[in-house]
C-alpha cells in the first residue's frame, strides 16, 4: 500500500469508527458503513480488516460489549435500558453475547464478579489530586489522530509532532490551543492492544482532515473535573480512585460520553512529579 493511499484509508476509516461509536444504539448496516467510506464494496471488508487487526463485525460486536460492560459497572441503568443503548432489542439478547464474550453474566458483573481480562490491584501510591470541580464546558473544535494499544505504550510525541505539523502546514496556531487526550476503553475491561485513544489539539479556525489527522466537534456539557499534579505513569491508579472511590460515594450519576484529559504542561520540560492533567467524567 503506497503512502498516500494508506493516509487516505486511515482518513476514511476514522469517520467510520466516529460514526460507529456514536451510533451504538442503532442499527449498523454494513452497506451504509461502505457507503460513508466511499470504499469499493467488493473490498470494504478487506480494507477495514487490515486496518483494523479484526473483521468490521468483530470490531462492532466487541464495542457494543465493551461499552455495555462500562454501564453495567459504573451507571445505575437498568439491563434494558443499557442493552438499548449499545443497540440490543432486550436485555437477554444483551446478555447471551454479553457472557458468550466476557464469560460472566451482566448481573454476576454489575454485583461484583470481576472479569479475568486485567485484576485492579489495591493503590499503593500517595496520589495529590484536587477535590473534584463541577463544570459546564462549551464544544471545542480539534484536530486529532487516533492510538490504539496499551495506555502505557502508545506513542504520544509522535501523535503531538504530527497534530503540530498539521497546525503549521495548515496556518491554524492561535492562543489558547489545548492538548486533549480522549480515553474510551477501561483496561480493566478492555485488552491491551484493543484499546482506543485520541490525542486531540483544539483549534479556532477552520481544518481540513490529512490521512490519519482527522477533525471534529467535541460535544459540550457538565463534567466533574479532577485535576491531578504526578507521573502519568499513575494515572491509571487515578482512574482507579475516581471510579471505585469517588464515584462509589456520592450522588454523581455518570453521563454516556468518554473522559477527557487535558495536558497542562510540556512533559519535555517539565519534571515529572510536576506534570498537570485535569481529567473530565462526563456527568448529568
Amino acid at each position: 500500500m503506497k503512502p498516500s493511499n494508506k493516509d487516505y484509508y486511515t482518513e476514511r476509516l476514522n469517520v467510520i469508527k466516529e460514526y460507529i461509536e456514536k451510533n451504538l444504539d442503532q442499527k449498523l448496516s454494513i452497506d451504509h458503513l461502505s457507503d460513508l467510506s466511499h470504499f469499493s464494496a467488493f473490498h470494504f471488508h478487506k480494507i477495514t480488516r487490515a486496518l483494523l487487526k479484526e473483521p468490521i463485525g468483530k470490531y462492532i460486536l466487541r464495542i457494543r460489549l465493551e461499552k455495555a460492560a462500562y454501564l453495567i459497572q459504573y451507571t445505575k441503568e437498568s439491563m434494558e435500558q443499557i442493552a438499548f443503548a449499545v443497540g440490543y432489542e432486550s436485555s437477554s439478547a444483551l446478555s447471551k453475547q454479553f457472557k458468550n464474550y466476557f464469560g460472566i453474566s451482566p448481573k454476576e458483573f454489575r454485583s461484583g464478579k470481576l472479569l479475568t481480562i486485567k485484576k485492579v490491584e489495591k493503590m499503593e501510591t500517595t496520589l495529590d489530586i484536587k477535590k473534584a470541580k463541577i463544570v459546564t464546558l462549551e464544544e471545542k473544535d480539534v484536530i486529532y489522530t487516533k492510538l490504539q494499544g496499551s495506555y502505557e505504550n502508545l506513542d504520544y510525541g509522535s501523535a503531538w509532532e504530527k497534530l503540530w505539523s498539521i497546525v503549521k502546514s495548515q496556518k491554524l496556531y492561535t492562543a489558547g490551543i489545548e492538548h486533549i487526550g480522549i480515553s474510551y476503553d477501561d483496561p480493566n475491561i478492555t485488552a491491551a492492544d484493543k484499546i482506543r485513544y485520541d490525542a486531540c489539539l483544539t483549534i479556532h479556525k477552520k481544518a481540513n482532515a490529512e490521512g490519519e489527522i482527522g477533525t471534529k466537534t467535541l460535544d459540550g456539557g457538565k463534567f466533574a473535573m479532577f485535576l491531578y499534579t504526578g507521573s502519568y505513569k499513575n494515572l491509571g491508579e487515578v482512574y482507579d480512585y475516581i471510579f471505585n472511590d469517588w464515584l462509589m460515594n456520592n450522588n454523581q450519576e455518570l453521563r454516556d460520553e468518554a473522559v477527557r484529559e487535558r495536558y497542562r504542561n510540556n512533559p519535555e520540560r517539565t519534571e515529572e512529579s510536576k506534570l498537570k492533567t485535569e481529567i473530565y467524567i462526563p456527568i448529568k
